[in-house]
């Protein structure tokens, strides 16, 4: 799952242009800011992010005489960053309305940028849905980490199979052993094919009432499906590219829908890694749900789980009630957190 690194210079020069971004921004937000202020503001009111670009916002009003109406805003700057599916409390103006705090989170999905800098995709979320497909091949190590988030959240996963036409018994045995390992853990799973309709009417009911993120590899056909659930929302769909099989980026920026029968909908960018190093080892293992039985009686008292004698982990897959590959995936992820993990001590 591991990349190419940048090296130090063409870090530097990367940060450079993004500090430069992000000041020319700032002097921008507080300009605008200083102008709406200037003029009448409308009373306070709740709304909800329905997108992010850049420095504004889309605010659905959700009441008031604007209600059901998008708005563009800009949010104080003393805000912390605000994300699709936050719940706000903003002042319409003219031009651009103005965010002025934020409700309290149930939830927020967190992903590290390129700096490792942690920053929220979605919030407000009740089922992550991991969208996979048949091509790109889907990547076990990837699923496992959108599992550890969605644990350490609170909140549901699904799997989520799209482009099931393309199934084949032989050819994509694997796919299958790999939701049906899923499905013995307790994870439900569905199978649709956006683009012959079939299943969809199933997921709109799994989804309805609730709110939902769509995430997974880029080109596994999460804006097609949002488009199946949604006709009328005409979100742009990529192709896949054929000399490598990987997704070409379409959702450059997280987007809330409206289901008809309630809940609501976020299709996230897809991505190829989703980084961990933030997590702590103790929640990386409460993270995968079946080793929660076997996380106490190991001989040493910090065991890692990997070789040593005693480990109740490893007996437990000796004894086939831990899927082997779970606990290398475990494993993998766990190489992958920040430095400083204890030593093995009697």
């Amino acid at each position: 799952m591991k990349k190419k690194g940048l090296n130090e210079r063409q870090l530097q020069r990367i940060q450079k242009i993004q500090d430069a971004k992000a000041a020319r921004a700032a002097r921008q937000q507080a300009k605008a800011e200083t102008t709406t202020v200037s003029a009448a503001l409308g009373p306070p009111q709740r709304g909800l992010v329905i997108s992010h670009y850049g420095q504004q916002l889309e605010i659905e009003a959700l009441e008031g005489d604007l209600r059901g109406e998008v708005v563009r805003c800009f949010q104080r700057s003393n805000l912390e960053p605000l994300v699709t599916g936050d719940e706000v409390i903003w002042q319409a103006g003219d031009p651009l309305g103005v965010v002025v705090a934020q409700s309290p989170r149930r939830s927020v999905l967190k992903r590290p940028n390129l700096f490792n800098e942690l920053k929220p995709v979605a919030a407000n979320i009740d089922h992550v849905v991991i969208v996979i497909a048949p091509f790109p091949e889907p990547h076990a190590n990837l699923i496992d980490r959108y599992l550890v988030a969605t644990e350490l959240m609170g909140s549901q996963a699904i799997l989520l199979l799209n482009k099931a036409d393309l199934l084949d018994a032989q050819t994509h045995r694997p796919l299958l052993d790999l939701l049906a390992l899923y499905g013995s853990l307790g994870y439900p799973s569905l199978q649709v094919s956006s683009r012959q309709g079939s299943g969809i009417a199933a997921l709109q009911e799994q989804l309805a009432g609730s709110n939902s993120v769509f995430v997974g590899q880029s080109g596994v056909g999460k804006s097609a499906l949002v488009n199946a659930l949604l006709p009328d929302c005409h979100s742009p769909e990529g192709a896949l590219s054929l000399a490598e099989t990987k997704g070409r980026h379409t959702t450059t920026a997280a987007r809330l829908f409206h289901f008809p029968q309630g809940g609501n909908l976020i299709d996230s960018p897809g991505i190829r890694e989703f980084g961990l190093w933030h997590v702590e080892p103790a929640q990386l293992l409460q993270g995968f749900v079946e080793f929660r039985p076997f996380l106490s009686g190991c001989r040493f008292r910090d065991c890692r789980h990997d070789r040593e004698p005693g480990c109740r982990l490893q007996a437990a897959v000796s004894e086939g009630r831990i899927n082997a590959g779970r606990l290398a995936s475990f494993q993998l992820i766990l190489s992958t957190l920040a430095p400083g993990l204890p030593s093995r001590s009697p």
